[in-house]
């Protein structure tokens, strides 16, 4: 799944919503008409400018993410002018992964046919419950038949390739419930499955909610989430979806190539409004203020307003962390390749301890999560935390 060396990723972050959900803590927010066409003119100013500083940079892009936000609700002219200016700057392979979020409701057949004329060629669908209340819970604009409408207009417009989101851990969710939600799925066939559990983000009016303790009975205890994740997991793989990251599933093959590309270290460029970029050692922001986005999108080191040298016992972290949540593992050749350090020689003791736990398990160069392991992943990952940087 990892790409050629010195294969490139692009973000692009199209950072409006028709309304922010009640747990969303993304940088995204409601527009008008003129806002997106001010913002799609200064993201493809943008994209001109770093792509002008890359050149001769011989960078092939292996993937393109368009994230949000909801980049469904930006008229298709306006992304024509980014993917045109995207296509004109970098050089895309043939063939690469091309994908964008969309939410039910923000689409018809007609924007959904546009899009795939674009070179789109991955959808990833917010649907999150088949179940309207949930949905209304979750301050959803849609309902699971809008989703189911707007799902099969695209399928018709072409799409091969749609991944759809969902939540666990709901306010009053039960596993009867989930495990119909997951069903009503699996009998569309999409490629590729999310399945991630409700997180309270601090900020979020459903952090504010749930802080006190009526409200917070609402949502299911720590062995109930448990059963819901492994509930879902084994009906998933069962329907012959491969869990290759702890929280995602797909049909052999369509793994979501952007991601496993942040997971295994590809370097990126993001662009828009507060968008990360990894690339020569360094990670940096863009700026989260729309107007100074705007005035200086002609002049990325004018946006960029967070920088961090990314060390080296920093990128060993990141590789351990990233790594475990891959059902393929940790892979201590691979380590030692990219780092010239022997794995044994920073990790091992901790590595055994873990092995010794039953929290991890060895299979040849390669460290797995156990079962037990995956409950307590957070906490197997802290153990992977340098005291000091290596030098």
């Amino acid at each position: 799944m990892e790409g050629k060396s010195g294969d490139l990723e692009l973000y692009i972050h199209i950072p409006f919503c028709v309304r922010k959900c009640g747990y969303c803590d993304f940088l995204s927010f409601p527009s008008d008409a003129s806002a997106r066409e001010q913002y799609a003119r200064g993201l493809t100013e943008e994209i001109k400018a770093v792509s002008a500083l890359m050149a001769g940079r011989e960078r092939e892009v292996s993937s393109i993410y368009l994230g949000g936000g909801t980049p469904s609700v930006m008229e298709p002219q306006y992304l024509e002018s980014i993917m045109k200016a995207l296509g004109e700057g970098f050089t895309v392979q043939e063939g690469a992964e091309i994908s964008m979020e969309c939410n039910p409701g923000t689409v018809t057949g007609k924007s959904l046919a546009a899009f795939r004329n674009l070179g789109i060629n991955r959808l990833s669908f917010g649907l999150q419950s088949a179940d309207d209340s949930e949905l209304r819970c979750l301050s959803r604009i849609h309902t699971f038949d809008q989703f189911l409408e707007n799902f099969w207009e695209a399928r018709k417009a072409g799409f091969s390739n749609i991944n759809v989101d969902l939540m666990s851990g709901l306010p009053n969710q039960t596993l009867q419930g989930y495990e119909r939600t997951l069903q009503a799925v699996v009998r569309l066939e999409p490629e590729h499955i999310s399945a991630y559990s409700l997180i309270l983000e601090e900020g979020t009016p459903f952090y504010q909610t749930y802080q006190s303790a009526e409200a917070a009975a609402s949502l299911p205890d720590e062995d109930t989430e448990r059963q819901l994740y492994w509930t879902g997991r084994e009906f998933l793989e069962k329907e012959g979806y491969v869990c290759y990251e702890i929280s995602n599933f797909a049909k052999p093959g369509k793994e979501c190539r952007h991601n496993v590309g942040y997971w295994t270290g590809r370097e990126y460029i993001g662009l828009g409004l507060g968008a990360s970029s990894l690339l020569d050692g360094y990670r940096f922001r863009n700026t989260v203020h729309m107007e100074e986005y705007l005035t200086n999108a002609p002049d990325p080191q004018a946006i960029r307003s967070v920088e961090e040298t990314v060390t080296l016992g920093r990128a060993m972290e990141e590789f351990a962390f990233l790594g475990l949540r891959m059902s393929e593992g940790l892979d201590e050749t691979v380590f030692q390749r990219r780092f010239g350090r022997p794995f044994e020689n920073i990790y091992g003791q901790t590595a055994q301890r873990l092995v010794t736990l039953g929290l991890l398990r060895r299979e040849g160069t390669k460290l797995r999560l156990t079962h037990r392991g995956i409950d307590v992943s957070n906490l197997v990952m802290a153990e992977f935390l340098l005291e000091s940087d290596i030098p």
